[in-house]
Formats: C-alpha cells, sequence, structure tokens
C-alpha cells in the first residue's frame, strides 16, 4: 500500500514536535511493514526513509496527490474536495461547531465521544528513539511538560501542587516570567525552568524526574506529553479530564482536579517507575498505532464511510474546574 501523509509542519522534528513527531513514527514503522510512505509536508523537509513532496496551499488537493497513491492521510481538516481515497486524524478540540469530515479519526475514546464518534486510534511512539531508561539515577525533583504559556496546560496549578507537596519542579516548556496570554512571574527559587526542551535534552530531564505534575484543565484529546513521561519511569499527577484515564492506570498515578489531592498522592505513596515503563510500551507503540490505521485504511478502500454524519464537537472543552 503506497500512503500519502499530509501535515502543516515539516519534519522530522527538531524541536519537542507534536503531530510531527507522530507521523514520522507512524510513517517509519508503516515501512517497516511493508508499505510504501510518502510525506506531503513543507519545504525544506527531509526523510531517508519516504518520499517528500512539497506542500502547495494554492492548489487544488487532487493535483498535489500522486498517480500511485492508494491512500491520503490528512492530519488537518483539508476543507476542500478531495477526489481520492482518504483519511483524516483530528489532533485537537475546536472551538467552534463545525463539522468535520465524515473520514475523521480521533486520537482516544473520549476525544472521539466528544464529537458524537466512535472512531479512534491512539498515538504511539518508537520508543527505541527514546534510549534505554536509568531506573537507578537519583531523581530529586518532579516536573511539568507543555506549552507553560497555554493557560488550559495550567502551570500556575502544577506549582501550587509542587508547593503543597514539599517538592522541587522543573518545567520543561516555559519561563520564568511569561508575557504571552497572560502576565506569569514565579518567584519560587524551588521552581526550574528551561524553556522549550526537545532531544537528548528532555530525555536526559525526564530520565531525572520522579513524576509528572500535569493539572490540565481542558479535555486532553490524547497527551504525549503522558506517555513520553510514563516511558522514563515517571508516575502522573493529573486532572481527569480528557483521555487522561485512559492513559494513566491506577497503578501509574493519581487524576484528581484539586490540587490538595494530587499533593497527597505524591507525598504519601510509592510508585513503581518500572510499571509506569512497562504500560506504555505494553499499550501505546507506534507499531500499536501504526496496526491501528492500517485497519482503517483498509475500511475506507474498501469503499466504507466512517461516519454517517459529520462528527462535530460537543459540550465544552477548555476552562474546566480546578482547585487550588
Amino acid at each position: 500500500m503506497h500512503i500519502l501523509l499530509v501535515n502543516n509542519s515539516a519534519i522530522p522534528v527538531f524541536g519537542y514536535g507534536g503531530t510531527e513527531r507522530v507521523i514520522w513514527d507512524l510513517g517509519k514503522t508503516l515501512v517497516q511493514l511493508g508499505h510504501r510512505v510518502s510525506y506531503l509536508v513543507p519545504e525544506g523537509s527531509s526523510c531517508d526513509f519516504g518520499q517528500v513532496l512539497p506542500i502547495r496551499p494554492d492548489q487544488p488537493w487532487d493535483a498535489q496527490i500522486p498517480a500511485d497513491v492508494d491512500i491520503v492521510h490528512f492530519q488537518f481538516n483539508p476543507r476542500t474536495e478531495v477526489g481520492r481515497p482518504h483519511l483524516v486524524t483530528e489532533h485537537g478540540n475546536a472551538r467552534k461547531p463545525k463539522p468535520l469530515p465524515l473520514n475523521t479519526v480521533f486520537l482516544s475514546r473520549n476525544h472521539a465521544q466528544r464529537y458524537g464518534s466512535t472512531q479512534f486510534v491512539y498515538n504511539g511512539l518508537d520508543w527505541s528513539a527514546y534510549g534505554p531508561v536509568d531506573f537507578e539515577r537519583p531523581r530529586p525533583h518532579y516536573h511539568f511538560l507543555g506549552k507553560a504559556a497555554w493557560a488550559v496546560k495550567n502551570v500556575r496549578g502544577a506549582i501550587r501542587v509542587a508547593q503543597l507537596a514539599g517538592v522541587e519542579l522543573d518545567v520543561l516548556g516555559g519561563h520564568r516570567l511569561n508575557l504571552r496570554r497572560g502576565f506569569r512571574w514565579t518567584l519560587s527559587r524551588r521552581v526550574h525552568f528551561f524553556g522549550m526542551v526537545g532531544g537528548p535534552q528532555k530525555n536526559d530531564l525526564l530520565n531525572a524526574s520522579r513524576g509528572l505534575i500535569f493539572p490540565v484543565r481542558w479535555h486532553e484529546p490524547f497527551g504525549l506529553a503522558i506517555i513520553e513521561s510514563l516511558y522514563f519511569g515517571c508516575p502522573v499527577f493529573s486532572t481527569p479530564y480528557g483521555a487522561l484515564p485512559e492513559l494513566v492506570p491506577e497503578s501509574c498515578g493519581t487524576l484528581s482536579a484539586q490540587a490538595p489531592v494530587l499533593a497527597e498522592a505524591i507525598r504519601s505513596r510509592q510508585w513503581d517507575p518500572r510499571a509506569c515503563h512497562q504500560h506504555v510500551q505494553d499499550h501505546f507503540s507506534a507499531a500499536t498505532m501504526a496496526r491501528g490505521y492500517l485497519q482503517f485504511y483498509e475500511r475506507v478502500l474498501a469503499g466504507e464511510t466512517l461516519h454517517r454524519e459529520h462528527p462535530v464537537i460537543q459540550g465544552e472543552a477548555r476552562d474546566l474546574p480546578w482547585t487550588n
């Protein structure tokens, strides 16, 4: 099967990445499974296992799709007519209830349900690219991983949990002084800021962390920060929103919308880093993700339409309750 993966961001990943990292690992794994993969992505991209084509937003999609492509996999709503068999992965939470394409797939059960759907594939990653985990290494701090400038990620809440628990916090994805999307100045020297990190630096910091404090105030469609942290043996202390209950079993963390509850879980319980590590390897690998998408590709190529009606987001996804 020849699969064309379409995205608006360049590959490979040079920083933290998100969707770019997922589709890179998806394409690489599909090739390992015997398929051919091409990418339609911005100029400047490169790939050593698949053809790279420059995306042209001003041209019709059908004019950009090679004739020998079997199925096109968009990572966003193409918004205009596509005359070839195609699939769309929705990666976010829409702010307005606008209909999505009939062949849309979501990132988790909760994500799909909130769009009136049952069609989803969990994200997965190629864990071999992250290197080994050092379970014997001293782990003095906890961490937050995400774009701290986004209010829904609730870095303020993470700092509050760390203060209540009496632990030090490394913020990966933010700065001590924030002037974007609201003023924030963090005085505490028990909170350490590393800016936007990726690659070996991020992995090294996660490999030295005791756990992830991540009290998001929106319905996470999936949560790459969750599975990356679990891979490095870090239990997760987060809110019970979106996909979080699907990703974090009781043996791997605590979910609550109350800071004192999360702080108490950090103080009072011993967690097994190896169980956290094994959980993501068993459930959220790139191979599992690729097999899930292959099933959808085959359904679409067989002439099936995934939804009878266009999926539309239902309910509010942001500003969810949080108690300091």
